[in-house]
């Protein structure tokens, strides 16, 4: 595998961890097998069950953990660790990394509204970017990120289908893209589509 997803890995749908230089952070943790309390940040894109799970957090939180939630979540995390609260389109530095935060929701359906201010996260670690785009279909604001790396779900239904989301990396300058959000609606069909559908300077990992 190439170095740039050395440490990546999707543990299940939208559940990604992101190992670099010792850092250990998870998106959305879910479905996690084994208690490993070794996260050093946990972020959250919104607070649907399949991506904002205590029970897998707490398989993954210590003490030291950092939390990274949208701001409209605020009512209903009662951790005690310190948390980041973000909204769309702004700039955070952790001094290990840095995020930018964009607008993640729906357009014509009613499962993620544009006015809760969910979001995905542009993580820059070790000169690369890595783009989660949580729940969402191919809105305006993902067209003007620049990532080396981008999780895109594809599973239709609550998000883009995999058609729709290999037409959106298809017109990005991106140099891998890895299917996600596939695991409750769809399968791993919807996976092998979307790699199939990539231009041919775009490399596709299906990494679960």
């Amino acid at each position: 595998m190439n170095s740039i997803l050395d440490g990546i890995s999707i543990n299940f749908h939208a559940s990604i961890k992101i190992v670099k230089d010792n850092i250990k952070i998870y998106i959305d943790p879910f479905k996690i097998e084994n208690n490993l309390n070794d996260a050093n940040y946990i972020f959250i894109t919104h607070n649907h069950y399949d991506h904002y799970s205590k029970e897998d957090i707490n398989k993954v939180i210590n003490d030291n953990t950092i939390l990274i939630v949208p701001e409209t979540m605020k009512e209903e995390v009662d951790y005690n660790n310190k948390i980041i609260y973000v909204k769309p389109d702004e700039n955070y530095d952790l001094n290990e990394f840095s995020f930018h935060t964009v607008a993640s929701y729906n357009i014509n359906k009613p499962y993620h509204p544009k006015n809760n201010n969910w979001v995905g996260y542009n993580i820059l670690i070790n000169n690369v970017r890595y783009y989660i785009l949580g729940d969402t279909d191919a809105v305006d604001e993902i067209r003007k990120e620049t990532c080396d790396v981008m999780f895109v779900p594809t599973g239709g239904t609550y998000t883009m289908d995999y058609k729709e989301a290999a037409d959106l990396v298809n017109s990005m300058n991106v140099k891998y893209a890895v299917p996600i959000h596939y695991g409750i609606v769809g399968s791993k069909d919807n996976a092998i589509n979307f790699v199939n559908l990539l231009s041919e300077d775009i490399k596709g990992e299906i990494l679960v």
